[in-house]
């Protein structure tokens, strides 16, 4: 009875893998084909590819012609500083509402939270206006700035209120100041989602394009992605130096998932715990 009942749980377990190594393989078809169309010099998208004449020209073309690698210098940059402005900022902020008492606390967190509702191209216009009035135009403050948000804050928060008050207490009676118990204490219990905020923080200023496209004008501030869409031309596109530009786009988020891609699952899970 046992090897009857055992037999189908394998078979399903075995189905299961094997509909999510399916699936995987096919996650990877539009990366594999972006990766052989930047070998090619085409302009119209087909699957008709010859080996023999694949090369390199196009990723020579990008570094030399597009001076991309000053594009990729400013998305490094932007990207890093955000994730790390984000990430701390985030994190102070989350752990006054989690485990600080002030007035209004919970409300004042219901409006902080409501202002996610608002869509970003709402408010991208009066930011606009205001970076203006600054003279932050062509910076890299006004590409960092509007990426930190309160998605964060929500997101270490959920983490933070299941943080045992007895251990903060107990490091306060030990003479510990807010401060270090901050830096000590909560910071490297709430790594994992840090890293998940982290991870997000990263794609969305990565892959960001409406908004360096409207703030920044000079070409020597223009960010990654505004350079892979200059590739394109106006009557007829090389999708083979397109590709080769986004080639450059994808590696670095994927590389950097690929290294936390377990404390990122693990931020995910633990985010939700409610205290």
């Amino acid at each position: 009875m046992n090897k009857q009942t055992k037999q189908p749980k394998e078979l399903r377990i075995y189905l299961f893998k094997t509909l999510l190594t399916l699936s995987a393989v096919i996650a990877c078809i539009p990366f594999l084909y972006m990766a052989l169309m930047s070998l090619t010099q085409k302009d119209t998208l087909n699957l008709d590819f010859d080996i023999a004449t694949f090369s390199s020209l196009n990723y020579i073309k990008v570094i030399k012609n597009f001076n991309i690698l000053v594009n990729l210098r400013n998305s490094i940059i932007v990207t890093f500083s955000a994730c790390i402005l984000n990430g701390l900022i985030s994190s102070m902020a989350a752990y006054a509402f989690a485990k600080k008492h002030f007035p209004f606390r919970d409300k004042l967190f219901a409006i902080y939270l409501a202002t996610l509702m608002i869509p970003g191209q709402v408010t991208m216009i009066p930011v606009f206006i205001i970076m203006k009035n600054l003279g932050l135009m062509n910076t890299y403050i006004a590409l960092i700035l509007p990426i930190i948000n309160a998605f964060g804050v929500f997101l270490i928060r959920q983490f933070m209120v299941s943080l045992p008050n007895d251990l903060l207490d107990a490091a306060r009676i030990d003479g510990c100041g807010e401060n270090r118990i901050f830096f000590t204490i909560v910071i490297p219990l709430v790594q994992p989602v840090l890293v998940s905020l982290v991870i997000f923080t990263f794609i969305s200023s990565w892959n960001d394009f409406l908004w360096p496209l409207i703030i920044a004008s000079k070409p020597s501030m223009k960010t990654l992605t505004l350079a892979i869409a200059a590739l394109e031309g106006s009557y007829s596109t090389n999708y083979g130096l397109v590709m080769a530009g986004a080639t450059f786009t994808f590696f670095p988020p994927f590389i950097l998932y690929m290294f936390l891609q377990k404390q990122f699952v693990e931020g995910i899970a633990l985010s939700g715990i409610k205290g």
